[in-house]
């Protein structure tokens, strides 16, 4: 069973959809013992950080997050919920994140000719391919729609880079978790084939 953990954000109903999709059974549930029961636990997101954050420690998910984590559950977090993994934002500032991946999020610089939030397709390098991209050649193109990216502290996490007014680090991976910036779930056959990758993979 895939557990979508449900903490008011957007964009769920889209990722259930494509779970459905690859045949899988899904629960999307904010109960810790249905997502720490789960064979994988997708956090997806589309929103603010700082009000996903209070979300999140309002419905206690905090800690059942990091547990799920330590419990080397295979967990995917999509858009915001990459974002959330990581420590600090520039979008809630004074608002930590979760904290499980080190790194901070920024925002887009203004660029002539580009517009903020970058919503479109854009391709992918692979500094250091990981499991979600086994089988998809490199400049893949994928789905984003965001204002904010990541910066990763350690660059050997980052698997999939894009170039967007700055160098996206679109996509981490380190262990059990595994995260992007864009949507998969809306990314074509491409992103379908990254979420079965994703599903294949086990404890």
């Amino acid at each position: 069973m895939v557990a979508i953990i449900d903490y008011d954000a957007g964009n769920i109903k889209s990722v259930e959809k494509a779970m459905l999709a690859l045949g899988e059974s899904v629960r999307i549930t904010r109960d810790p013992d249905e997502i720490l029961s789960a064979d994988h636990v997708i956090l997806p997101g589309v929103g603010a950080f700082g009000d996903a954050m209070n979300k999140i420690h309002q419905y206690h998910l905090a800690d059942v997050i990091r547990e799920v984590v330590d419990r080397r559950t295979p967990f995917l977090g999509i858009c915001l919920g990459l974002q959330l993994l990581f420590e600090s934002s520039e979008e809630s500032e004074g608002i930590d994140g979760l904290g499980i991946l080190q790194g901070k999020i920024v925002r887009l610089p203004e660029t002539q000719g580009l517009k903020i939030p970058h919503i479109g397709w854009n391709s992918l390098n692979y500094p250091n391919k990981g499991r979600l991209f086994e089988g998809i050649s490199e400049e893949a193109y994928v789905y984003f729609v965001h204002s904010y990216y990541l910066q990763a502290e350690d660059a050997q996490i980052v698997t999939a880079t894009t170039e967007y007014a700055a160098h996206i680090h679109a996509s981490v991976e380190e262990d059990n978790v595994f995260a992007c910036q864009f949507h998969p779930e809306k990314s074509s056959d491409v992103g379908m084939t990254i979420l079965k990758n994703f599903l294949n993979i086990s404890k």
